[in-house]
């Protein structure tokens, strides 16, 4: 625990042992269907983060998906103008019920709900973040394949709700060519992964203008160090959105709908393959969480009683990153739900309980059992193909309470 707890959980970020079981996720309205949850966050405002909201929505709508839009930006909404909207939300004994956009995209966002669009939210910070709540309780969500959460700039009160209370699958980061860029973006970063948070990648917007009489592009906000910035964090650059006043004013004239372009094909190609796994890390290239049971770097027997979790980034087979979490207690069923909330994709072991190992393969989590050696060596066999699982069951103890059965 801080030294500067002040015992209040639900508005605070450390991941501290006294709060590994709070849960704080509030469940939608019972009419709700929601598949996947996406947020489109910024370290700063201005920087274009509700147009790629926008353009998100739109081209998984184009490819034939129900899609949402959860406006969670109360005091900046943009959201409604963008998409020429004016009539107000309606309510019925199931709930509030959303706007359809022209092309049939649900829409939700406080100017739904004033009386004049020009009415400023003059409201203090929790009673924003409980609006936001509500948006998602109260709403009705009908058969939504994928949702996407327009956030407010910065690491304050409304995204820290977000995070907690909505099951968030990734976050996408929008930011633009500018000197703090590099800072913007790590704190965007590092709040994702105190929330254990996927980073789905990131998109530059106002990153050139190209003169429509010579084509030549001009970077108006100077160099682009994107790449640079992606390859610091272990994410990946997915569009650079030039300036174009097509886009302003499809945006003035509520018409961003009609507004074609293939800056966002990749992605929501990537965000198709969400529905074929429950695991989110896969999207976007070969990613992968593999976590070791381990003591001292080496590979223990028991899945349960070990010291920790050694957690190994991959990508195109290779560690790209690793971490030792400490193992946060043994008590029938945690461990495995545990790690998938840490987004695992595989667990190895030496040993594990049966009922750990139902667990791991209910939540699509490979197991790999009978490994014995350095945490890390014994990940870099698996990824060259050359580790396999001897189905080791832990006999030692036959109880259920023991090495993660239930």
């Amino acid at each position: 625990m801080s030294e500067n707890c002040n015992q209040n959980c639900g508005s605070c970020s450390e991941d501290c042992d006294e709060r590994k079981e709070v849960d704080f996720r509030e469940k939608p309205n019972e009419h709700s269907s929601i598949k996947k949850v996406i947020g489109i966050v910024s370290g700063k405002g201005g920087v274009g983060k509700s147009l790629v909201t926008s353009m998100l929505a739109i081209a998984m709508n184009r490819k034939g998906y129900n899609t949402a839009i959860l406006d969670a930006d109360i005091t900046g909404p943009s959201i409604p103008k963008a998409f020429g909207i004016s009539r107000k939300a309606s309510g019925s004994e199931r709930g509030v019920i959303p706007v359809k956009s022209k092309t049939g995209i649900d829409i939700m966002s406080i100017n739904l709900l004033l009386e004049n669009d020009t009415d400023p939210v003059v409201w203090r910070g929790p009673i924003i973040a409980n609006t936001v709540k509500q948006f998602w309780t109260d709403v009705v969500w009908d058969n939504i394949d994928y949702m996407f959460i327009d956030m407010p700039p910065g690491t304050g009160d409304v995204p820290l709700t977000v995070f907690q209370s909505i099951p968030i699958d990734g976050i996408v980061i929008v930011t633009s060519p500018q000197e703090l860029v590099s800072m913007i973006v790590s704190k965007a970063v590092r709040m994702a992964e105190m929330m254990n948070v996927p980073i789905l990648g990131i998109v530059e917007n106002m990153s050139y203008f190209k003169c429509p009489d010579c084509d030549k592009e001009y970077k108006i906000f100077g160099e682009s160090h994107i790449e640079e910035i992606a390859d610091k964090h272990g994410i990946k650059v997915i569009s650079k959105f030039p300036i174009d006043p097509k886009i302003a004013l499809s945006v003035d004239k509520g018409m961003i709908e009609l507004y074609t372009n293939d800056w966002l094909d990749n992605m929501s190609d990537s965000l198709e393959k969400l529905n074929d796994s429950e695991n989110i890390e896969n999207v976007g290239g070969d990613k992968m969480k593999i976590a070791v049971a381990s003591e001292n770097k080496m590979v223990t027997e028991h899945f349960g009683h070990c010291e920790g979790f050694m957690i190994f980034d991959t990508e195109n087979s290779k560690i790209v990153k690793s971490e030792l979490i400490p193992n946060p207690g043994h008590k029938p069923g945690f461990l495995p739900n545990f790690l998938h909330d840490k987004g695992v994709n595989v667990i190895i072991s030496g040993g594990m309980g049966g009922g750990a190992i139902e667990i791991f393969n209910e939540k699509n989590i490979e197991v790999i059992t009978g490994a014995k050696g350095n945490a890390e060596d014994v990940v870099i066999s698996y990824l060259k193909g050359e580790l396999k699982s001897t189905g080791s069951v832990c006999h030692e103890h036959q109880h259920s309470d023991e090495c993660g059965d239930h």
